[in-house]
């Protein structure tokens, strides 16, 4: 690993596991330390991360216990792998629990990268997240997230503190090059 760049904690979405986004990690941070962890919740079969209600609504009592865990899990694989703070990489529901985690333990990343996230907490405590950079990328076609929670979400962390780049990308849900490119010059600019 290049020991220059940041470790990329890399958090799947819905259905997804711990590989999905090794490559993307490879592609956007060639050469940084990976740490991929699995979602430990189960929806219909799928893997996630915490759980939800409905489509868009979450439990937000799971959401706080898993973004701890999650926090925790980070504090292990630091100690034992001699890592600094890790830059999350999470797509959907994995983006949704690094800003979880950015709100509710914020000493636990260096920044985000959040690729169609949506606000995770309808009450976010209130953070100190100056210097952390966070780059959200959102879809203009995302049947999924709504624009106007993306750009909530974006405030809520500028407020808090993060330097934070939001782009809308001219597409559905799923992920572009366009997200590759932007994300691999973002984390050569901040890392």
């Amino acid at each position: 690993a290049d020991a220059s760049r940041p470790p990329l904690l890399l958090l799947h979405g819905t259905g997804g596991d711990e590989n999905d986004l090794i490559d993307l990690g490879r592609l956007v941070a060639p050469g940084a330390a990976l740490l991929s962890p699995r979602g430990k919740v189960l929806e219909g079969g799928s893997l996630r991360f915490f759980r939800r209600l409905a489509e868009g609504v979450f439990d937000e009592d799971d959401v706080r216990r898993r973004a701890n865990e999650l926090a925790d899990f980070i504090d292990e694989a630091r100690a034992a792998y001699g890592l600094p703070a890790p830059v999350a990489l999470g797509f959907s529901n994995g983006a949704n629990i690094a800003a979880a985690t950015l709100l509710l333990r914020p000493e636990a990343l260096a920044g985000a990268v959040l690729l169609r996230a949506m606000v995770p907490l309808s009450q976010p405590p209130v953070v100190d997240l100056a210097g952390k950079q966070v780059l959200i990328l959102s879809g203009s076609m995302d049947s999924m997230i709504p624009a106007a929670n993306a750009a909530r979400l974006a405030n809520l962390l500028q407020i808090a503190g993060s330097r934070v780049q939001h782009r809308t990308l001219p597409s559905g849900h799923g992920l572009s090059q366009a997200d590759v490119t932007i994300a691999r010059d973002f984390l050569q600019r901040t890392g």
